[in-house]
């Protein structure tokens, strides 16, 4: 029985124009005595190239086989050097790939040692690397190969920790560009801001509604009560006041740009909040976002009368509402990210395809599958393997 045989075909040197076509051209002039492709990957920095090409061939056809035909095609010309080498059956590739995607405000040499000491111990290899940015964050995204992927993980997350890097481990594929709808939490995340503590300053209530805060936080009261009591405080505000502290709101460095890139890009964007529809629409409808998910205030008179109407929107209810969202684009939960700060955007988080903890506590960030900790929303894109320079382009 005839066994195949597997190649690595290296062109390095000066880049020149015509070298990849030159290349193939040879490898398809050996297509009818068994050789195919089964990997390619190229790197050119500065006008240096690295072209690799693995194949798969016949065991009648060998190195000198190989060397042959790529002389033919005067691949080695203008400086341009040309290898080939069998590669053993034990080193060829089992295909099990990850992403490894990290960030910084600047990634020095110490933080990629640890990186690729963590990709070492766990047994694997790192195939590729892409320098995704270097503004206003340092960002790397690598393809990683190897046996154990929960070793893996686990080495990263622990370097990420000690190293001060945000880290996303994500598996490798198409299916990555696939993620049509990113849902975001509004308040410290989309927002600068909580929309309830601007709103308790105008009532004249911000230390009460403070301490309800705060006793939510420490587990005292669920989300949905401590919202109850909030919003009682602010029984007899005048309406027009929603309008005054949507006008105070801040968005979040990058977040303009995130939603134009999505836009620009196909994917769908939208907002799931414990906050408020009234505060909110108008401001999503000028940002170009129609899905919303948010609690509504019972306003009669021209004045809110403290309570809420409709199903409170909790932890629980933006889980559903990124499933609604979801089936309403006609997009599994796989190809679905969420980005969230607080404890009710856990089950958000951990519904969808990717969730993404960002600046947030370490219990949401036990949750996510990635964590930021720069104060731009807009790398969020990284972790969607959208480069810089992809973001710059109008």
């Amino acid at each position: 029985m005839m066994t195949n045989s597997t190649y690595l075909v290296t062109v390095s040197g000066p880049d020149r124009i015509g070298v990849g076509a030159e290349l193939f051209a040879a490898l398809s002039s050996l297509h009818d005595e068994g050789v195919e492709i089964t990997d390619v990957a190229q790197i050119t920095i500065r006008g240096a190239l690295v072209l690799c090409a693995e194949v798969s061939a016949d065991e009648v056809v060998d190195v000198a086989r190989i060397e042959s035909a790529l002389g033919r095609f005067d691949i080695a010309a203008d400086g341009v050097s040309v290898h080939v080498e069998g590669i053993a059956a034990s080193e060829v590739g089992d295909g099990r790939r990850l992403l490894v995607t990290f960030l910084a405000p600047n990634i020095h040499a110490s933080q990629l040692e640890a990186v690729f000491r963590a990709i070492a111990a766990s047994g694997s290899t790192c195939e590729r690397i892409v320098h995704l940015a270097t503004y206003p964050v340092d960002c790397y995204e690598l393809v990683v190969r190897g046996p154990d992927h929960a070793a893996l993980r686990e080495g990263l997350t622990v370097v990420a920790r000690s190293h001060g890097l945000d880290l996303a481990v994500q598996r490798a594929g198409l299916h990555r560009r696939s993620k049509h709808l990113v849902v975001m939490d509004a308040d410290s995340t989309l927002l600068q801001d909580e929309v309830i503590d601007l709103l308790a300053d105008a009532s004249g209530h911000a230390d009460e509604v403070a301490a309800i805060t705060e006793s939510a936080m420490a587990g005292d009261i669920d989300f949905a009560e401590s919202l109850r009591r909030r919003v009682s405080l602010l029984e007899g505000l005048e309406a027009g006041v929603l309008d005054d502290v949507r006008a105070k709101l801040r968005l979040t460095p990058g977040a303009r740009t995130l939603l134009r890139t999505l836009r620009r890009l196909g994917y769908v964007p939208a907002v799931v909040s414990g906050g408020f529809v009234e505060v909110l629409e108008p401001l999503l409808a000028e940002l170009d976002v129609d899905y919303l998910a948010a609690n509504r205030l019972e306003i009669v008179d021209g004045r809110l009368t403290g309570r809420l109407v409709g199903e409170i929107v909790d932890r629980a209810g933006k889980a559903e509402a990124l499933r609604r969202f979801a089936r309403e684009i006609g997009v599994p939960l796989e190809q679905t990210v969420a980005v969230g700060d607080g404890a009710n955007d856990i089950d958000m988080i951990s519904v969808a395809g990717l969730g993404i903890a960002f600046n947030a506590k370490p219990v949401v960030r036990e949750h996510a599958d990635a964590a930021l900790s720069v104060p731009y929303l807009d790398a969020v894109l990284y972790f969607l393997g959208i480069s810089r320079e992809e973001i710059e382009t109008e």
